[in-house]
């Protein structure tokens, strides 16, 4: 399946989860330093989320509160 890193597409297994997204886009790094990743909509995910095909998320270095 394709999902997107930061609109970077990456392949990936059925059944891999985030945080081999970000190891597979070489952006594991960047959440060791304390960044966060979030979906498309800004939620924060965690790194044992599941992702589907054509899931984008992204590597920011905060959440934005909205409220």
């Amino acid at each position: 399946m394709r999902v997107y890193v930061n609109d970077m597409p990456v392949e990936l297994l059925p059944g891999m989860t985030v945080k081999h997204a970000l190891i597979k886009a070489n952006m594991f790094g960047e959440i060791e330093k304390g960044k966060k990743v979030c979906d498309e909509w800004g939620n924060e995910i965690g790194l044992d989320g599941g992702l589907t095909e054509g899931v984008r998320i992204f590597v920011i270095d905060e959440i934005k509160n909205t409220e």
